[in-house]
C-alpha cells in the first residue's frame, strides 16, 4: 500500500497546481459508518494487539530463569468509536488476551482483560488528503487469571507474571494502534489518485481544508479537478461557496456525498472540449429502411432530387461547439445540448458534398445512478428537437419536414452515443477497495446529494 501513498504524493507534486479555495463536493460520513468501521475493525485491531511479550525473569526457585511468555490469542468483543466534536475520533476497545507461560515444570496459560482508550485528532495532509493522529492513548488491565481456573499456581509467582506482562502491555499496545492509525493514513492517501473519465481525461480530488467534526459527522470539503491530457479544466470561480445542508438525503446512512452543479458543468466543459460529444451518424445505403441517402431526402427537398438522381449515402456530422448544460431542479435534472448538424451527401467522385446545416436544440432528460464507485447517467429526449437552419445549398427547406427525418435517423443515435459516454460514468471520492452500496439519489435546486452504505473489500 505504501506505493500507493507515495504515487499519490508524486502526483501531487506533477500535476498542475489547481486553486482549491471553493469545494464542489462535500463528503459527510455519518455515525453509522463509525459502527460499521466498529464491525470490520475487529479483526485488524486483535492482528495489531498481538505483540512480542519479552521474557520473564524468574527468581522464585534462587536461580534466575527466562521464562517465555507467548500471546496465544487476542479477542475484541467490543470496539466502539464515537466522534468527538470540533476534534476527532474517540476509540474505545475492550480486549481478551490468552498467554502461555513456557515453565519449566509444567506450561501456564494465562487471560488477562484489557480496556483501551485513545483520541485521535483528524486532520489535514501536507498533499490534502485525511490524516488520523493519536493524541491520547491508555490501556487499562484487569486482573489475570489461569485459563482452566484451577489457581495451581502460586499467588506469589502469578502476581510477578501479571505485572510483567500488564507493563509489557503498556508500553506495546498504545504504539500497535498508532501503527494501524499509520496504516490507515496510507490508504486514505489514495483519496488524491488520478481515476480516469475516458482514453485522455481523469479526475482528482483532494481537501480544500481541515475536515469538520461534529457529533453526528464528519466533514470533507473537496474539490474535484478534471484534466484533459494533463491539462485541468478551470470554469470561472462561483462568487457562492458550495455548503450542504445537514438534513439531506436518507437518515441513517453511512455516508452523505452532495455534488455541486460546479462538478456536473466541469463535467460537461471536458466532454466538450474532449470531442468526445461529436459523432458522424450514416447509414446503410442498400437497407431497405435506410432514410440516410439521398433518394429519402430529395422527397422531402425537391433540389436534393434533382442534384443527385441516383440514391447516395447521407452522413450527419453531428458537433457540439457549445457546452452542454446541465440543470439541476428538485427532483429533476435534464440536460441542453445545442449541437450544429450538416448534412453531406456522397458526391460521385467520392468527395462528400454539403447540402445544408442546421443548429439543433436537444433538450434530455438526466436519470443519475452510482454503480460501485463511479456516478453514471442515462438520458431521453424532452419534448421536440428544435431546428432552425443555419446554411443551405439545396434551397428552401421546410424545417417540419425535415424534424420528422431528423426525429428517425437523429435522435436515436445521438441517445445511444450519449448513453455510452455516461456510462463510462466518473469516479465518486473516495479510497482504494471502498465501494457505495445500496446508493439513493436525490436532486435539490442546484446540487445533487448521493445517501449510501459502504461496503470495505479488504
Amino acid at each position: 500500500m505504501a506505493w500507493a501513498c507515495r504515487l499519490g504524493l508524486l502526483l501531487a507534486l506533477l500535476l498542475p497546481v489547481v486553486s482549491a479555495s471553493t469545494p464542489g463536493t462535500v463528503v459527510r460520513l455519518n455515525k453509522a459508518a463509525l459502527s460499521y468501521v466498529s464491525e470490520i475493525g475487529k479483526a485488524p485491531l486483535q492482528r495489531a494487539l498481538q505483540v512480542t511479550v519479552p521474557h520473564f525473569l524468574d527468581w522464585s526457585g534462587g536461580v534466575l530463569q527466562p521464562t517465555r511468555i507467548r500471546i496465544l490469542n487476542v479477542h475484541v468483543p467490543r470496539l466502539h468509536l464515537k466522534f468527538i466534536a470540533g476534534f476527532g475520533v474517540r476509540l474505545l476497545a475492550a480486549a481478551n488476551f490468552t498467554f502461555k507461560v513456557f515453565r519449566a515444570a509444567e506450561p501456564l496459560e494465562l487471560t488477562l482483560p484489557v480496556e483501551l482508550l485513545a483520541d485521535t485528532r483528524v486532520t489535514q495532509s501536507s498533499i490534502r488528503t485525511p490524516v488520523v493522529s493519536i493524541s491520547t492513548c491508555s490501556s487499562f488491565s484487569g486482573h489475570a487469571n489461569e485459563f482452566d481456573g484451577s489457581n495451581s499456581t502460586s499467588h506469589a509467582l502469578l502476581v510477578l507474571l501479571q505485572k510483567h506482562i500488564k507493563a509489557v502491555l503498556s508500553n506495546k499496545l498504545c504504539l500497535s494502534i498508532s501503527n494501524l492509525v499509520q496504516g490507515v493514513n496510507v490508504h486514505l492517501g489514495t483519496l488524491i489518485g488520478l481515476n480516469p473519465v475516458g482514453p485522455e481525461s481523469q479526475i482528482r480530488y483532494s481537501m480544500v481544508s481541515v475536515p469538520t467534526v461534529t457529533s453526528d459527522y464528519i466533514s470533507l470539503e473537496v474539490n474535484a479537478v478534471l484534466f484533459l491530457l494533463g491539462k485541468p479544466i478551470i470554469l470561472p470561480t462561483d462568487a457562492t461557496p458550495f455548503v450542504l445542508p445537514r438534513h439531506v438525503g436518507t437518515e441513517g446512512s453511512m455516508a452523505t456525498v452532495g455534488l455541486s452543479q460546479h462538478l456536473f458543468d466541469s463535467a460537461l466543459l471536458l466532454l466538450q472540449k474532449s470531442g468526445a460529444l461529436n459523432l458522424d451518424i450514416t447509414g446503410q445505403l442498400r437497407s431497405d429502411d435506410n432514410l440516410l441517402n439521398t433518394s429519402a431526402l430529395g422527397r422531402l427537398i425537391p433540389e436534393v432530387a434533382r442534384q443527385f438522381p441516383e440514391p447516395m449515402p447521407v452522413v450527419l456530422k453531428v458537433r457540439l461547439g457549445t457546452t452542454p448544460v446541465a440543470m439541476l431542479h428538485t427532483n429533476n435534472a435534464t440536460l441542453r445540448l445545442q449541437p450544429f448538424v450538416e448534412v453531406l451527401a456522397a458526391a460521385s467522385n467520392s468527395a462528400f458534398q454539403s447540402l445544408f446545416s442546421l443548429d439543433v436544440v436537444v433538450n434530455l432528460s438526466l436519470q443519475l445512478s452510482v454503480s460501485k464507485v463511479k456516478l453514471q447517467g442515462t438520458t431521453s429526449v424532452l419534448g421536440d428537437v428544435q431546428l432552425t437552419v443555419a446554411s443551405s445549398n439545396v434551397g428552401f427547406i421546410d424545417t417540419d419536414q425535415v424534424r420528422a427525418l431528423m426525429g428517425t435517423v437523429f435522435e436515436k443515435p445521438l441517445l445511444d452515443h450519449l448513453n455510452a459516454l455516461l456510462a463510462m460514468g466518473i469516479a465518486l471520492p473516495g479510497v482504494v477497495n471502498l465501494q457505495y452500496v445500496a446508493p439513493e439519489i436525490f436532486v435539490y435546486e442546484g446540487y445533487v446529494v448521493i445517501s449510501s452504505e459502504l461496503f470495505y473489500q479488504s
